[in-house]
């Protein structure tokens, strides 16, 4: 066994160790040498070598998601640091838990002139639940040897106050990314020399047990709710981001059956039972301009819990048909999206309606019955629309969502993907994640990479050609798993543009709105070792969905099915498709 000889390093690496935090990726540099040896020599540690530090923290971020623990990404210092700071945003709004851990020059180096040196001190303090800034250890003039008198003395002689606080800044940040689920930074100054090794280690750190917090909930609110709900003919329940099987199945199905109730769901959602609405924009697009009708829809008490909202009709809604009450539902936070929040109770969904269940009462209602009534309709037109359009981006998913197969780990870019997504039914058997914390459409490919990594089912990534280029180092790492598709929409730009308002057609806005470009993937996919297949029409969109898919469980590489859509239709397309919608509502 190799240690760093560094005693701060060690300490790093024991209490991760202590805290089971057992997935590392590590990205090349020399400041963060003490960190990377002790990592890649302990057979405790799992360690993924990323080299972009944008990907790196990606690519940590969907490993993260998908085994609900946290995750640990080093780096040297200087500007590779901030390189984090997208997936560490997406983290702090995503609720998912990151353990920064980034190596600095010591505090003297800092401001004099010297290279890969900036303030890393609480560089990420508007989005990050704890930041330990650590002290050196490493006495300057022992540490430098400079009149060659302690050449055979250990490299460090730690002062207990010193070591003391490390450990407690280090067990402090590692217990907030479990307890707060999101990013901690832990900022550790090394210095020089950063390679030096042992065959034993020199620290020996203290027992921290995480705290316990215990579930509290207010009785006053909670009587509150339940005399709310029990005398409200007109309750909606809206969810957002959710992980697969966060609730029960026995909340889904009393909801599912209580007339007075209708559940709102989207794709992130991860939440299905055929009384519930899971085309939010289906069911309001086509009544917009209809008051008396969404007078209809307006709820009474209004409950929420997982992440972020897609749908930005059901916030427009809410926020003008406001209901008397809003209670959320989260252990951590509660955004008060609709400018009507009540309530929060922080509390898992699961534990929320353990309070409440023996309290609560059906309602008689025609709420849920005439909602469905309207849902059956919208699809029937939803079909009929999709059997005579022009192909297109509207066609062409719908052909991914009717020749996908079952049992797929769909990860979504943002943008146009997302919402196409949000028109279609899917499978129960899929789950379905998306980067919502900031919408950003930077580091799609890099989380589905990580993703992929710790999932029981191949692994799809839908995504829009702008989304795939600007994240395409996502494929430079040698932990691509052979049953992984990427499927690239390309419409030779930023197609969603075109669907908002503004002047269409110019050359202002081919340049600096929509971004038109004439590049494909099929040289990045030579490149990075990927089987690549295109398709221009719903024929071969078809044929080749079903040829990637044939087998894919025994592929010898990787799949990027780049389909080609026809740039200035696609906006029209999706616009009339609300007007078809609007014209054959019942």
């Amino acid at each position: 066994m190799i240690y760093p000889a560094i005693p701060l390093a060690q300490t790093v690496l024991e209490l991760c160790k202590a805290n089971q935090i057992k997935h590392i990726v590590i990205s090349p540099g020399s400041r963060n040498a003490p960190l990377t040896i002790g990592f890649s020599h302990d057979d405790y540690f799992t360690c993924y070598s990323i080299v972009d530090e944008r990907v790196a923290a990606f690519f940590a971020l969907g490993m993260a998601q998908q085994i609900d623990s946290p995750v640990a990404i080093v780096c040297t210092s200087g500007s590779a640091l901030l390189n984090y700071y997208p997936a560490i945003a997406e983290a702090f709004y995503s609720d998912i838990p990151l353990v920064v851990i980034s190596a600095d020059r010591p505090t003297d180096k800092i401001d004099i002139g010297d290279g890969q040196t900036i303030r890393q001190t609480n560089v990420f303090a508007n989005h990050i639940v704890y930041t330990a800034n650590l002290k050196q250890d490493i006495p300057h003039q022992l540490a430098i040897h400079g009149d060659g008198k302690h050449q055979d003395l250990p490299l460090i002689d730690v002062s207990s106050t010193v070591q003391l606080y490390n450990e407690q800044e280090i067990s402090k940040a590692l217990h907030a990314a479990f307890l707060e689920k999101g990013p901690v930074h832990i900022n550790a100054p090394f210095e020089e020399p950063l390679y030096k090794t042992l065959h034993a280690p020199l620290v020996t750190v203290k027992e921290y047990p995480r705290p316990f917090h215990p579930d509290v909930i207010s009785s006053e609110s909670l009587h509150q709710f339940v005399e709310s709900w029990n005398t409200s003919k007109k309750k909606m329940i809206l969810v957002g981001v959710l992980k697969p099987n966060s609730v029960e199945e026995k909340i889904i199905e009393y909801l599912a059956a209580d007339s007075s109730v209708v559940v709102f769901t989207e794709t992130t959602s991860n939440l299905h039972n055929d009384n519930f609405f899971p085309g939010i924009d289906k069911i309001l697009a086509p009544i917009e301009q209809v008051p008396e009708e969404l007078e209809k829809l307006q709820p009474e008490l209004l409950l929420t819990f997982g992440g972020m909202v897609v749908s930005k009709k059901i916030k427009a809604f809410l926020r003008k048909y406001s209901p008397k009450l809003h209670f959320h539902v989260d252990e951590k936070k509660a955004y008060d999206t609709f400018f009507c929040l009540t309530h929060h109770f922080k509390v898992t969904v699961n534990s929320f309606f353990s309070y409440a269940f023996d309290d609560l009462q059906k309602v008689d209602s025609n709420y849920q019955l005439y909602w469905l009534e309207v849902q059956k309709q919208r699809r029937i037109a939803h079909k009929a629309y999709a059997s005579e359009i022009q192909y297109s981006d509207f066609l062409v998913y719908d052909c991914i969502f009717h020749n996908l197969p079952n049992n797929q780990l769909l990860q979504l870019s943002n943008s146009s993907t997302i919402r196409y997504m949000q028109l279609f039914d899917l499978d129960a058997s899929w789950t379905v994640f998306c980067n919502r914390g900031t919408s950003g459409i930077d580091g799609s490919t890099s989380t589905a990479m990580g993703a992929s990594i710790y999932s029981d089912t191949p692994t799809t990534l839908i995504t829009g050609d702008l989304s795939f280029l600007y994240d395409s180092n996502g494929l430079w790492n040698n932990y691509v798993r052979k049953d992984m598709t990427i499927i690239v929409v390309n419409n030779g730009g930023g197609g969603i543009f075109r669907i908002l308002p503004g002047d269409k057609n110019t050359k202002e806005f081919d340049t600096y709105f929509e971004t038109i470009h004439n590049k494909d993937a099929s040289h990045l996919a030579a490149m990075y070792g990927f089987e690549y297949v295109s398709a221009s029409s719903k024929d071969e969109v078809v044929t080749q969905l079903t040829t990637v898919y044939d087998n894919v469980n025994n592929r010898n590489k990787p799949v990027i099915l780049e389909i080609f859509t026809p740039r200035l239709e696609n906006d029209e397309i999706l616009i009339s498709y609300f007007k078809y919608l609007r014209n054959h509502r019942a």
